[in-house]
């Protein structure tokens, strides 16, 4: 079988990282390939292999490396096909590969998941294949089951170990949460476009390609650069701007009406709550866009990036709603033709203007 994902290491020192992701794959069962090349001292070798793997049906590639980490970025160079970067700690906690990885340039997203996350990776990958895959879907509900089953292990264990004077357990209704509302739709076979912006309907009728959700109106520049490259692209989408913490009841109506929507962008400043509370809700591949509110944006993409195992964000670069609808169009044009189409033409016109 051709493999789906293609991992590159820049250093065989990454490899501990990859077991991460490999550990994932094997239990989802996507086949990949793995490769040692060094973005700086055998570009050619990379050049090669993205080039190759992408002609010859790889889906996803997943970058991992440290340092000045440039590896991802030179994937996304090469190819249309989406890149996922993981930054490796080598140094300084792993801060100078994470930016070097997610500050990426107008048409070239990496989708960049946490320092030393390799097993978040792979999870994007399977998401970003499960766009058409029912199968790999209905694989990785099982996976997210998994993950919430040990959390209600550890938290079964840690009774135990509560013996203060003053512990005082509520009891529940049943000793066994009910499990967050899972997502696992078929393709649509309509692929009518719709109208974006369909306003406040219970529910769309014809599913918009993109569900985007904006924190707050302070977020609403990124947002609507991020809508202009979605229509420039000729992909539909519905927008939106509210708050989990302000409005977490309009926030989940929103994620309701559009549980069919194919991938998810949360554009986010601050704490970046918007982003883990999509990733939550659906399994649908979420990309990340941190805002520069305060600090430049470095908290709104730290919070971003780095979150747990099993529920991966794509992120790109602060404030870049651009690439975030590039990336977008990469995971969309995997199966079809019309977006790839768009998309490569958008990719030509972008790089004769520089």
């Amino acid at each position: 079988m051709e493999p789906k994902v293609m991992i590159i290491l820049g250093s065989a020192s990454d490899f501990k990282i990859a077991e991460k992701a490999i550990a994932i794959l094997e239990k989802l069962g996507i086949y990949y390939d793995l490769r040692v090349a060094s973005a700086h001292r055998t570009h050619e070798k990379v050049k090669k292999i993205v080039s190759s793997s992408t002609k010859n049906g790889v889906d996803v590639f997943i970058g991992i490396a440290g340092l000045s980490a440039h590896l991802p970025g030179i994937i996304a160079g090469i190819t249309h096909k989406p890149v996922i970067g993981v930054p490796v700690e080598v140094k300084v906690a792993g801060l100078d590969a994470l930016f070097a990885s997610v500050q990426m340039p107008l048409g070239a997203p990496v989708a960049t998941v946490g320092v030393d996350r390799g097993e978040n990776a792979a999870i994007l990958a399977a998401q970003i294949i499960g766009i058409q895959n029912v199968d790999i879907r209905g694989r990785l509900s099982l996976l997210r089951n998994d993950f919430y089953s040990k959390v209600a292990e550890d938290e079964k264990n840690l009774f135990p170990q509560l013996k203060g004077e003053y512990y005082s357990r509520i009891k529940q209704d049943s000793d066994k949460e009910e499990k967050a509302e899972e997502i696992v739709t078929e393709i649509p076979e309509d692929k009518s476009q719709i109208t974006p912006h369909p306003g406040e309907l219970p529910d769309n009728p014809n599913p918009p390609q993109v569900a985007v959700i904006s924190g707050s109106y302070s977020d609403i520049k990124v947002a609507k650069k991020t809508t202009m490259f979605l229509d420039k692209l000729n992909i539909t989408y519905d927008s939106t701007v509210v708050s989990p913490v302000r409005s977490p009841d309009k926030f989940e109506s929103f994620l309701k009406r559009n549980k069919d929507a194919k991938i998810f962008i949360a554009i986010s400043g601050l704490s970046a709550h918007v982003t883990g509370a999509v990733v939550a809700y659906t399994e649908k591949p979420v990309i990340g866009v941190p805002c520069a509110i305060r600090m430049d944006g470095i908290d709104a993409l730290l919070s971003m990036v780095n979150m747990p195992p099993g529920v991966p964000v794509a992120t790109v670069g602060i404030d870049s709603g651009g690439n975030a609808a590039i990336l977008a169009a990469e995971m969309l044009g995997i199966g079809d033709k019309l977006i790839k189409k768009d998309l490569l033409r958008f990719k030509g016109n972008i790089n004769c203007k520089r």
